[in-house]
């Protein structure tokens, strides 16, 4: 991206694309979002979407095509076998990738499904640099074990490192020795790590990995759905990258890897995914699976207009202006509120901007869950969903208590090539306002909590009248219309 100079005030983040389709944006009073809130089980995920003002959930699914991307869809081959455009996907993505075999999935999550069905057995251990939600409830549903091995750095809310995401080849080593190689189902690594601040992982840190992993004989995976984030902290901090081109970086990582799969729904900008896979043999072992549970092998329960509009999503993925919006804005909104005194995951990663929740609601007992009841509040005051990450989106111990999250946080994710700087600035606007009132805020308790994955579905309540308290003060500065 260009480093676009002015000449009246220092550099902001610069959108390098124009709007030309808006969808229009709604913003409820207060009270009314106070009911809405209630409505919802105090879960953002169950609001409804015409009651949010900027939805900052997730990025998942839900960012801006091009219109290269949107025109492209009227090419697409309907046919149920053989379809063509699966073919020109697939070319996309050995071309760029350099990995010949394409299983096709509806979204990320079908293909951990796929992975670990194949690979994990009863007392396995999946090594990771970090988890995410399904990629290890898919493994403890089959009877393994996932060991988290991110270099403690990387649980350390504020600091500069560039790379929290990391792996402890030293943990690596420790964990290998004591399961045994042959007890390891896999190693997975997250480029980048989505559950501790979308923090990346260094080229180098993975090619180390990667060449322990293959001299013991254990598989490599690569989690490339948040790769575009990746890619640009890659080029831009890591020093041995500077000169490489986002697509020399991209197939430098892929050359590392057996597997290689994705969400579409962040990687490419459309809603899909796929498991790109380099050996034929293992391709063949797991394809009976697509047919079983996605679609037929050319389409994998996608839908081949979104197929065709990820092929132009892929490419853009290569262009630096293009990848590099996301982080500068979430650098922009960390750096904005960590000046204003609140306790951010700092350096800014991808995916989004994230408060380092148990810093912000010390006072609220973490099995009270400190992230879900900011992340409430912040819809409270404001109508901006966020996604609670910390103790909610873990699943409880087996003796039924609560497995406390090593990380508590609120995600403020930035969709692609959706916000402004001007909504980005009122997101900064409302959190410190909620910051400078944060002792209103209290605690939440399950009302009903699903056996799994509980952050999705489950429905909890206010252990005290604080979300009328916080109205009140929010109405009283703002008025009632606001």
């Amino acid at each position: 991206m260009p480093a676009i100079k002015f000449y009246s005030r220092d550099p902001l983040p610069m959108e390098m694309h124009k709007v030309k389709i808006v969808q229009k944006l709604n913003l409820l009073p207060a009270k009314e979002r106070l009911a809405k809130m209630k409505e919802a089980g105090f879960n953002t995920f169950l609001l409804h979407n015409g009651d949010i003002f900027m939805d900052m959930l997730t990025d998942s699914g839900v960012n801006a095509m091009s219109d290269n991307m949107q025109s492209a869809m009227l090419r697409a081959d309907d046919a149920y076998a053989g379809s063509e455009t699966f073919y020109r996907m697939q070319d996309k993505l050995e071309e760029i990738f350099g990995i010949p075999y394409l299983l096709p999935t509806h979204q990320g999550r079908a293909c951990e499904h796929i992975l670990a069905t194949h690979f994990v057995k009863p007392g396995n251990c999946v090594i990771m640099n970090y988890h995410f939600t399904t990629s290890k409830a898919h493994v403890t549903r089959l009877g393994g074990h996932v060991e988290e091995l991110v270099k403690d750095e990387g649980l350390i809310s504020k600091s500069n490192l560039p790379f929290k995401g990391n792996i402890d080849m030293d943990k690596v080593k420790a964990c290998v020795e004591k399961e045994g190689a042959d007890n390891i189902a896999y190693m997975r690594l997250e480029a980048g790590t989505n559950l501790i601040g979308g923090q990346p992982i260094s080229y180098e840190n993975m090619k180390e990995a990667t060449e322990y992993a293959k001299a013991n004989g254990i598989v490599t995976i690569l989690d490339a759905s948040l790769l575009q984030d990746n890619l640009y902290f890659i080029k831009t901090r890591e020093e041995s990258m500077k000169d490489k081109s986002i697509r020399e970086i991209t197939r430098m990582i892929a050359d590392l890897f057996d597997i290689i799969y994705f969400s579409a729904r962040k990687f490419g900008f459309g809603r899909g995914g796929g498991i790109l896979v380099r050996d034929e043999k293992m391709f063949h072992e797991m394809e009976d699976y697509i047919t079983m549970f996605e679609g037929f092998l050319t389409y994998g329960g996608m839908s081949v207009k979104e197929m065709e509009a990820l092929i132009i999503g892929f490419e853009e993925t290569m262009d630096l202006d293009v990848i590099s919006q996301g982080p500068q804005f979430i650098d922009h909104c960390v750096r904005a509120l960590d000046a204003h005194g609140i306790p951010m995951i700092t350096p800014g990663g991808g995916l989004g901007a994230h408060i380092d929740a148990r810093a912000v609601v010390s006072h609220i007992p973490a099995e009270q869950y400190p992230a879900g009841s900011l992340v409430a509040a912040l819809y409270l005051c404001g109508g901006i969903r966020g996604m609670e990450r910390g103790t909610l989106s873990e699943e409880r111990n087996p003796d039924g208590s609560e497995r406390i999250a090593s990380v508590e946080m609120v995600r403020l994710a930035f969709p692609r090539r959706v916000f402004t700087l001007s909504q980005t600035e009122y997101v900064i606007d409302r959190v410190k306002w909620l910051y400078d009132h944060r002792d209103l805020i209290g605690g939440l308790r399950f009302v009903h909590e699903p056996k799994s994955l509980r952050f999705f579905t489950g429905r909890l309540e206010p252990v005290s009248d604080w979300p009328e308290k916080l109205v009140a003060a929010y109405e009283a500065e703002f008025g009632e219309d606001q």
